[in-house]
């Protein structure tokens, strides 16, 4: 099997287990620390990635190019140079940034979310931006020379450690009636995982650099210009969905503000909203993400060789298997997720959400590999337009809409629905005018079209109720599994075509 294979099979598996394990931790913290820490958490949260971003400034994701194209030259001498380059670069940009974030930090809180509950864990998100800068870097210099491994276990050592602080720490220091000092020791936490995981990245990269001696380390640096020619293209993409989403609690708080609602409710809201529905709507993501990861070099690979049939077979199969999960994943959310939602997070509000979300997700679950395939095709800067159309057309409406005191928070469900929705649909149209893909709107229809009549039909036929939550969940997939079958969306060939793929590149 050729590392990439090997690599992306690992990094399918890692994928799965970060997602279950953060899956686990957020349960946790839910029960542990309740809705309106979770929220003040989930408040902060998207600020500390936006700072982040700033310091780290696409540096990453210039190490993994460079180092790998240094590494195809044979010049492994140059490796410690790219990164003593990129620690100076990291360095002036968080004696830059970081001053300013903690500036910044009390205008944020008061003025603009409205919520002077959040500074608190601001400052401490502010105190992991070091550590994490550090392990980009790390993860970067793994990710050049085709070592996922090191990234990926640092990923689930991090949400084991979470996990096990957040369950057997957070409770002897969780402070009675007081949300925001709890906040912010879950922030803390976070700051312990991030360094655990850097500290297990950093100790690979010394046993890396042991055993694999070059001839002789260049001294000096590695030139800046071949470095900033790829961070700051990347840290500019980067930058813009870290910014909207960085602005979305602020448009969130500040338009249920308008409508009437105090600011200690919408932060609890919206911890509801972005620490337990949309994570539980997402977990089955993982397996569009890693078609998405295995699909598109063989995408890319029969466009560069302008083989139009095997084209066309790979994008087909890639975006059928998409809609099948965003079909399983519509039809169990719809009709069990609210009590999913209060059975594994004991929420007392918000969980009806789910029924208006579920469907709406479907449109995700394709998001990501009508990305990947735009990209492969040649279509990037499209692709990267779409997504901010819809960032932006998610935040003007959900500003409109959640400020009105009749919608409030439904408005805001809507918002969030109305920016996968344009997204996707951007997606869609924009391959659809490159003909050789021979791809539209049609291909979803039916999957679609199987989650409705699942969603109608499953009740009628095997009324809710009479069985444990998790019995009711299967018996809804099963019920949808007949629906595709019957309707030629499911057959006997997908396993046979998957393999046939994977064989393929062995």
């Amino acid at each position: 099997m050729s590392s990439f294979i090997r690599g992306t099979v690992i990094l399918m598996i890692a994928v799965f287990m970060t997602k279950l394990l953060g899956f686990v931790y957020r349960i946790q913290f839910m029960r542990v620390a309740g809705e309106e820490a979770v929220g003040i958490y989930m408040t902060a949260f998207p600020a500390f990635i936006f700072f982040l971003s700033l310091v780290q400034l696409g540096v990453p994701i210039a190490i993994a190019k460079v180092i790998a194209e240094l590494k195809a030259k044979g010049e492994t001498a140059r490796f410690s140079q790219v990164m003593r380059t990129s620690t100076f670069i990291t360095l002036c940009t968080g004696f830059i940034f970081i001053p300013l974030s903690v500036l910044f930090i009390p205008f944020l809180s008061g003025t603009l979310l409205g919520n002077s509950a959040t500074s608190i864990t601001l400052y401490v998100g502010v105190a992991i931006i070091p550590i994490a800068a550090i392990g980009g870097m790390v993860r970067g210099f793994f990710q050049g020379i085709a070592r996922l491994e090191e990234t990926a276990w640092s990923q689930i050592i991090e949400q084991f450690i979470r996990i096990i602080l957040i369950t057997w720490l957070l409770p002897y220091f969780l402070v009675e009636g007081n949300a925001p000092l709890n906040a912010a020791i879950a922030m803390a936490i976070t700051l312990l995982a991030e360094a655990g995981s850097v500290f297990y990245l950093w100790l690979k990269y010394k046993k890396h650099k042991k055993n694999n001696p070059v001839a002789r380390d260049r001294d000096g640096q590695y030139p800046l210009k071949p470095l900033l020619s790829v961070a700051l293209p990347s840290s500019g993409s980067r930058l813009f969905g870290t910014f909207t989403w960085f602005l979305e609690p602020i448009i969130f708080l500040r338009a249920l503000a308008v409508s009437g609602i105090t600011a200690a409710a919408a932060t609890s809201l919206y911890g509801v909203i972005s620490g337990v529905l949309i994570p539980l709507l997402l977990f089955p993501s993982f397996i569009s993400y890693a078609l998405s990861v295995v699909l598109v070099p063989a995408v890319s690979g029969a466009s560069a060789s302008g083989n139009i049939s095997k084209l066309q077979e790979r994008i087909h199969l890639s975006l059928r298997l998409s809609a099948l999960t965003g079909a399983f994943a519509a039809a169990v959310f719809f009709i069990h997720g609210k009590e999913m939602a209060e059975a594994l997070f004991h929420i007392t509000k918000g969980a009806s959400y789910m029924t208006i979300l579920a469907p709406i997700f479907f449109f995700y679950y394709i998001q990501g590999p009508l990305f990947s395939i735009l990209q492969a095709t040649n279509e990037a800067k499209a692709a990267m337009m779409n997504s901010v159309y819809g960032g932006i057309a998610k935040l003007v409406v959900m500003f409109v809409l959640a400020s009105q005191p009749g919608l409030q928070e439904t408005g805001a469900i809507l918002a969030i629905g109305f920016g996968v929705l344009i997204t996707s649909f951007l997606h869609i149209a924009t391959l659809r005018k490159n003909r050789k893909t021979d791809t539209g709107f049609t291909m979803f229809a039916l999957p679609y079209a199987s989650f409705i009549m699942t969603a109608v039909m499953r009740p009628i036929f095997f009324p809710i109720g009479n069985y444990g939550l998790w019995v009711e969940c299967g018996i809804t997939a099963i019920f949808l599994a007949v629906v595709l079958f019957f309707t030629g969306q499911l057959q006997r060939s997908d396993l046979r075509h998957f393999k046939k793929l994977f064989a393929r590149y062995k």
